[in-house]
């Protein structure tokens, strides 16, 4: 007899409006030639078939017209950059002027920090969620003492209170109100790397800017997870990679938000580069670098074409998806997969992200009720059996059904044998 969780599963898939858009992705092949069960878009988000072919007509491009692409190509090389801004602000909530598609995330928040991260000895502290990832931490530690600041004393952090596994709305308010005058800027991640956890992003940017801080959102795990409205939230920059949910490859091209109350902030200290430069005069040379309105003009280098072309196959996508669509769906099918590892696996796996659907993503954070090694162990054999997740010290297993993509029947097959994998060891 097929498990009821199953039917419902197969039954949830007959009826799903977006299931189609799965035909669209490249799935991960076993050995045998069965598809894999990929939950790692928060990692590494699957190929869309389009994107070689795309590709391969930039090469082509270059092939055939050597420099002369830049100006004649089907999407010219020279503004590549340009034609992606409409579908990043229609995800992040943004106008075309805010954001711009270039170098990598860290890059960027180097570039962002740099202009918006500016201490002075009343006011020189920088807050952080504990447990950031690694290379947020390092960028605003290695900022700080670029400015003459010391870590221990400049770099804050807000921690989830005891007993919990996430850091509160309330928390982070209480903390801004309490010590907003000694924090020059906030950043903090749309979506917690670890927990998955979702941050309420409009009251911690209001609450922030009524104590007079800049605030900064790093939107690796949050751009094509959860609709968004930077402009209307009044955040003053954001930045993000395009790898994860958004679909355009591994090292693929980033991007940023600069609020349009800053576009013309012309004498805010920035990292000027050519591309930046007004482009009237850009290939004229001169000596004196005159921005570029809004976020174009925190740019330094041309466009790496090969490394944004797959955007040009992943924004359609979610355009013809919307992102209203993959939000419903994506609460349904992370609350299906909640409840089936809940049902089959409550006593061996601890679900740390948020059961609120409103305070998370797709991704779930799994604990493991075992040894860190056995843990180890599980994650390991998961993958040997296609069932392909991603694993973080000491004893968590993160994993994400993405709505674009993935369907019920593969959060069920998942949880069913994280399940009876864990049995046989506890």
């Amino acid at each position: 007899m097929r498990p009821p969780r199953l039917d419902q599963a197969t039954q949830l898939d007959r009826t799903d409006p977006l299931g189609r858009l799965r035909e669209e992705y490249h799935i991960p092949r076993l050995a045998d030639g069965s598809a894999s069960v990929y939950l790692c878009g928060h990692s590494l988000g699957l190929q869309p078939k389009s994107t070689a072919a795309i590709v391969a007509a930039e090469l082509d491009s270059w092939a055939q017209r050597g420099v002369a692409g830049h100006f004649e190509s089907t999407r010219p090389w020279l503004s590549y950059h340009e034609q992606l801004a409409a579908g990043l602000a229609s995800l992040v909530g943004a106008a075309p002027l805010e954001v711009v598609a270039m170098n990598s995330l860290t890059v960027n928040l180097h570039l962002m920090l740099t202009s918006f991260y500016r201490p002075t000895p009343q006011r020189h502290r920088l807050l952080i969620e504990n447990r950031a990832f690694s290379s947020d931490r390092y960028a605003v530690e290695s900022q700080i003492r670029q400015r003459g600041f010391d870590p221990v004393q400049s770099l804050l952090e807000v921690a989830p209170r005891a007993g919990e596994s996430v850091i509160t709305t309330a928390a982070i308010c209480e903390l801004l109100e309490r010590e907003g005058q000694s924090i020059a800027t906030v950043l903090l991640p749309g979506v917690q790397y670890l927990s998955g956890q979702l941050f309420d992003m409009a009251t911690i940017t209001q609450c922030a800017r009524r104590q007079g801080c800049t605030v900064g959102w790093d939107l690796a795990h949050a751009i094509g997870n959860v609709p968004m409205q930077l402009h209307d939230w009044d955040a003053d920059f954001a930045v993000w990679c395009s790898y994860k949910y958004l679909n355009s490859g591994p090292g693929a091209i980033g991007g940023c938000f600069v609020h349009e109350r800053h576009a013309r902030s012309f004498a805010l200290p920035r990292f000027a580069g050519w591309w930046g430069q007004q482009k009237v005069s850009r290939f004229e040379m001169p000596e004196q670098f005159t921005a570029l309105e809004g976020a174009q003009g925190w740019q330094i280098s041309n466009p790496p074409i090969l490394a944004a072309a797959p955007l040009v196959a992943s924004l359609p996508l979610f355009a013809q998806a919307t992102m209203a669509a993959l939000r419903q769906k994506s609460i349904a099918l992370t609350g299906f997969f909640a409840a089936s590892l809940q049902e089959l696996a409550s006593q061996s796996v601890t679900i740390l992200t948020p059961a609120d659907p409103q305070a998370r993503g797709c991704q779930l954070s799994l604990r493991l009720q075992t040894t860190p090694t056995q843990a180890r162990e599980v994650h390991a054999e998961m993958e040997r059996r296609g069932y392909i997740c991603d694993w973080r010290e000491p004893d968590v297993i993160r994993a994400a059904p993405v709505p674009m993509y993935n369907s019920f029947t593969d959060a069920w097959r998942f949880a069913e044998a994280l399940a009876s994998l864990m049995a046989s060891r506890i």
